[in-house]
């Protein structure tokens, strides 16, 4: 089966990396595409153009952010047959993550955020470590803060189309003790879109800190979408 990786705000591909290697273990093939996190639009072709180079039915798993990517797909998602949500943004028609968010107080860490005059947001490296990956070991999360790409805050306020999950099947991984997306916030999305669902006792990068119950995850909706 292809699959194909989808991260989000703040990380880059290298954040599959404890996925990746059980994946291809398994004999899937794996893609673990560069985001440019510059706008939503910028950011769905670059998972069409992903998409296109793979040959027959692929899994989309996504993470955060990438969730809102892997849902702007819409109806027209070529060779996808299924969707993993990984502690992501399922957004149904009509909604933005901006007016999501906008609900409540900010989570521990989105109100670590610091904006840069081009309307980047980044994380600095206290907040990073405190809030977006507090079960990562220091050492490696200080990586993953070097390594992060910033999200162009105008992506917040984009609407969401038909979403992708109204015509496939989803898998949902919730983060329990999440303080970048609510826990409860993810619950939702994933009763509304009739997941399948697992919850994990993790922080925000679930991948990172849990990345064999993501692999075990993403290899049952594979198996699901199989037969």
């Amino acid at each position: 089966m292809n699959i194909v990786l989808v991260h989000g705000a703040w990380a880059d591909g290298s954040s599959w990396r404890g996925v990746i290697g059980p994946l291809q273990q398994a004999g899937h093939n794996v893609s673990a595409p560069q985001f440019p996190l510059t706008s939503l639009a910028n950011d769905v072709a670059r998972l069409r153009q992903v998409l296109a180079l793979q040959d027959g039915p692929t899994v989309v798993a996504a993470h955060s952010y990438g969730g809102q990517i892997m849902t702007a797909l819409g109806t027209d998602a070529p060779n996808v047959v299924a969707l993993v949500y990984v502690a992501g943004f399922g957004l149904d028609e009509g909604e933005s993550i901006g007016a999501l968010l906008a609900q409540g107080e900010p989570t521990p860490a989105l109100a670590q955020i610091r904006t840069d005059d081009q309307g980047f947001a980044w994380l600095p490296q206290d907040g990073f470590l405190a809030h977006f990956a507090p079960d990562v070991n220091p050492a490696d999360a200080s990586i993953m803060c070097a390594v992060q790409q910033p999200l162009s805050w105008s992506t917040l306020e984009d609407v969401m189309g038909t979403p992708a999950w109204k015509n496939l099947p989803s898998w949902f991984a919730v983060a329990e003790r999440d303080e970048v997306i609510p826990p409860d916030a993810e619950r939702l999305f994933a009763q509304r879109m009739g997941a399948t669902t697992v919850e994990i006792p993790s922080s925000h990068v679930v991948m990172v800190s849990h990345p064999d119950e993501i692999a075990d995850l993403i290899e049952t909706a594979v198996l699901a979408v199989s037969g």
